[in-house]
């Protein structure tokens, strides 16, 4: 694979509507063909017969059933808040939507 160009960049940097120095177009050239070279070496590894993953290792998720447990009653659950209505708790609207 051929090395990403200083010309290549200040392409790019029009491009992107970025104002860059000469010094910034050098160095930015050099740090792309970097990460250019990795990914090229990222596509060489992957082969058709490895699945694709999102996780080095393979997780699964713990479930656990659902129990009914005791638990606060509704008034119980607002005894303490300093607004409630129809058995929710009554916060101020800070949006103005209508209802």
């Amino acid at each position: 694979m051929s090395a990403i160009t200083r010309d290549e960049v200040a392409h790019l940097a029009r491009l992107s509507r970025l104002a860059l120095d000469e010094d910034e177009l050098d160095h930015l050239a050099a740090q792309l063909d970097v990460i250019i070279s990795a990914v090229a070496r990222v596509q060489q590894v992957a082969a058709e017969d490895i699945p694709p993953t999102s996780h080095a290792l393979p997780i699964t998720n713990v479930f656990r059933p659902d129990e009914v447990r005791p638990s606060l009653t509704p008034e119980q659950a607002l005894s303490g808040a300093p607004a409630a209505e129809e058995q929710r708790f009554r916060v101020p609207r800070i949006l103005g939507e209508e209802a």
